[in-house]
């Protein structure tokens, strides 16, 4: 079995073979044996809480949190955009706000991007 038959049978990607010795093969997170068809090999995970809420916010278009994602982010735009009209359009504070709009979307293009 190549390598990569068993990174792909353990679900590892880009699966890289260290060293080779007998029938034990050696890669970064463990170890697998031709002979036997045992692997033995470690995986991270995050915490419970920290794993649901990266599911939430990596919501697909098959998933219905998917709709609470747009909606959320429907909301926040709304918020942001009328929060333009807290302070009257000749004061300091409404055209520094200006200014950090400009620079926040300046920032997010270029980050976009790289």
């Amino acid at each position: 079995m190549l390598i990569e038959e068993v990174g792909k049978e353990l679900k590892l990607r880009d699966l890289k073979a260290d060293k080779e010795e007998g029938d034990i093969i050696s890669f970064k997170q463990g170890t697998y044996n031709k002979a036997t068809g045992m692997a033995n090999y470690t995986t991270k995970q995050l915490p419970t809480a920290i794993d649901k809420l990266t599911k939430l916010h990596k919501a697909s278009t098959k998933q219905p949190l998917f709709y609470l994602n747009i909606f959320f982010g429907v909301s926040l735009l709304f918020f942001v955009i009328s929060s333009f009209w807290m302070f009257m359009p000749k004061t300091a504070i409404f055209k520094k706000g200006l200014y950090f709009t400009i620079a926040g979307v300046i920032l997010t293009v270029i980050l976009l991007v790289l």
